[in-house]
This record gives structure tokens, sequence and C-alpha cells, in this order.
């Protein structure tokens, strides 16, 4: 398989995400991205962990989880980027929809959440622990996925700037949830972007080794 770049629409239920996708040559992986509170599959933070990834051999797929007229509301109202349910079922489709489609061959699946995403993450993979090999979040809220954090059996690694003092504090109750599935690591002197510095090299450096270890079967 050569190395294929493109633009894709993903249906899920009644909804049509679109998503841009990268298959390295011979991936030993497909990492699906869901992005934080108000971001989109532009973020600069997510493309740039994205090519780290697909210099790892692993597949990205970047995604919009609302659609255009949702993100319209969204932008106004800010309550469609916190319902966490919803944002989860959508990633649970579109996990489905690569395991079906396989658009990056028959590999093992991974999600990468931020923020808020990260939740919808933890969620997604609660419900799809068949399909779903490995969960990494980057400044993640994994406290907002609730009861289902128990329910997870997806190995799965907590990345917190060191700065990040609230959000250090909440991973570690959300670590406590997840039991032995869960790691938690801090990476010095970020904050909560991620904005310093060398940092988001290393939580790029930190997730792709992640994957690979969990993904690479």
């Amino acid at each position: 398989m050569d190395e294929q770049d493109s633009a894709v629409t993903i249906p899920v239920g009644d909804a049509h995400l679109p998503a841009d996708l990268m298959v390295p040559a011979q991936p030993v992986g497909v990492v699906l991205f869901a992005h934080g509170s108000g971001s989109s599959r532009h973020s600069p933070r997510n493309v740039a962990v994205a090519r780290a990834l697909n210099g790892r051999g692993l597949g990205t797929v970047l995604v919009d989880l609302l659609t255009p007229a949702e993100d319209e509301v969204d932008a106004r109202t800010a309550e469609l980027r916190f319902d966490i349910g919803l944002l989860a079922s959508r990633l649970a489709g579109i996990v489905d929809w690569l395991a079906v489609e396989r658009p990056a061959g028959d590999v093992s699946i991974g999600l990468f959440g931020a923020s808020t995403g990260a939740a919808a993450a933890l969620v997604a993979a609660s419900s799809r622990a068949d399909r779903v090999g490995a969960v990494v979040s980057r400044g993640g809220r994994p406290d907002l996925a609730g009861v289902a954090l128990a329910q997870v059996r997806t190995p799965t690694l907590l990345l917190v700037g060191g700065l990040d003092e609230e959000v250090i504090t909440l991973n570690e109750r959300a670590l406590a949830e997840l039991g032995e599935v869960g790691e938690l690591r801090v990476i010095p002197g970020a904050t909560h972007l991620f904005e310093e510095p060398g940092t988001l090299e290393q939580v790029a450096d930190q997730a792709g080794a992640w994957f690979a270890n969990h993904l690479n079967w």
C-alpha cells in the first residue's frame, strides 16, 4: 500500500462528518482523533501530533465530530462541545466505519483525545473494547467520562502538563477509576495547551510509542 492522504466523508447515523485520512505505506495501526472544546480537525496541535504518528507508520483520522449546522449552534451556545454522549456515539460510529470499511487495512484502532474529546474517547472505548486497542489523552478531561471510566478495558495513557495543576488533579481521580489499564504521565514545564517549546513534541513521542506498542499486533 502506497502512502495515501485523502479527504473523506464518514456517515454516522444521520450525520455526514468530514475527515482527513492519512494512511502510510504498510500501516501498523490507525489512530482516530477526538478534538477538544471548540476545536476542529484543523487543530494545529492535533495535526502536528498526527504527522508525528504518521512518521511511526500509524494511519490517522482527523474528523469534525459536529456537522456544520451543529457547529454553528455550538459557536453560539458552547453546549454541544460538552455533550460527551453525542461525541462518544459519533466516535463509536467512526470506529465501526474504520473496522468495516478498512481504509487503513486490517489494523487495530487507537483513539487520541484532547480536552473534552478525551472523555468522549474513553466512553467510546468502553463500548468498543473489541475494536479499540489503545487510548491516549492529551490535557484531557477523562473525569467527564463518568461511570464509563470503570468500564474501560483498553490500555489508556493520560498525558498532562506539569503546570496544569487542576487538570492533573482531575486526571489523578480518573486514573483511580481506570485502575490497572491506566497510566498517568506529566510533561514537565507544560501548560494546558502544550505551547511551550518541545512539550508538544514530547506528547507526540510518548503517544506514538504507546500506540505503536499496543496497536502493532
